[in-house]
């Protein structure tokens, strides 16, 4: 299953939540495609590959499919994440409360800044020291980076000792597992989203700045 597949799914399960709350029981393809901006074949094409049928007339059972969608995307059990440093980005996240929507779990933060560390806060701020043992402890799969990027490929490589695969980096610095690493062919099976919030920013100026200049017919 494709990125932009699993992208989609995602958003499906957000808005089938929502139209939950709304008291419906059952939705059509072009409920949840009008709000995405994607098509109603597409919706249908997406959940017939995993073979999630609906009836011509009836629809889709709203429950039905969250159901299957949890299943799908591993949403039924708590994913248990860290957090590696507490400055501005780490302590935001640390605060936001959409990861219970998401059934993500942060179980601890880790600085080397003695004066943050707080082992008694309710999610515990600990030593990076401590990362290994807390990781394999805990079954952690999936850590967020949120440090200097000085510091960002030595915690990395930790990181990955530590058994964990999964990570969503916000130093601004790609990462990448290994020399041989494509990003998309990983030889150790990790999974690397690097998000540089400058150089997204950047690409949305460019975008509008082409918006904004003629082109030829």
């Amino acid at each position: 299953m494709n990125k932009e597949v699993i992208l989609r799914l995602t958003k499906y399960r957000r808005l089938l939540y929502k139209l939950k709350n709304l008291g419906l029981e059952k939705v059509f393809s072009n409920n949840l495609s009008d709000p995405i901006g994607i098509s109603s074949a597409l919706v249908r094409k997406d959940f017939s590959l995993l073979d999630i049928t609906g009836q011509k007339r009836g629809g889709y059972e709203i429950e039905d499919l969250i159901e299957k969608l949890d299943s799908i995307l591993g949403r039924d059990k708590t994913k248990n994440v860290i957090i590696i440093g507490c400055g501005r980005i780490g302590s935001a996240l640390l605060e936001y409360e959409g990861f219970k929507t998401e059934n993500i779990k942060i179980l601890a933060a880790f600085d080397r800044d003695p004066k943050i560390i707080n082992s008694n806060a309710n999610i515990p701020i600990l030593n990076t020291s401590e990362i290994k043992s807390f990781a394999e402890s805990n079954d952690i799969e999936v850590a967020i980076i949120a440090v200097p990027d000085i510091e960002a490929k030595e915690i990395f490589e930790e990181l990955k000792k530590s058994g964990i695969r999964g990570f969503l980096n916000f130093a601004p610095i790609e990462l990448r597992c290994s020399s041989e690493c494509t990003g998309v062919d990983c030889p150790v099976k990790c999974v690397i989203h690097n998000v540089n919030i400058g150089l997204e920013l950047e690409h949305i100026f460019y975008q509008l700045k082409f918006r904004e200049e003629p082109h030829d017919e």
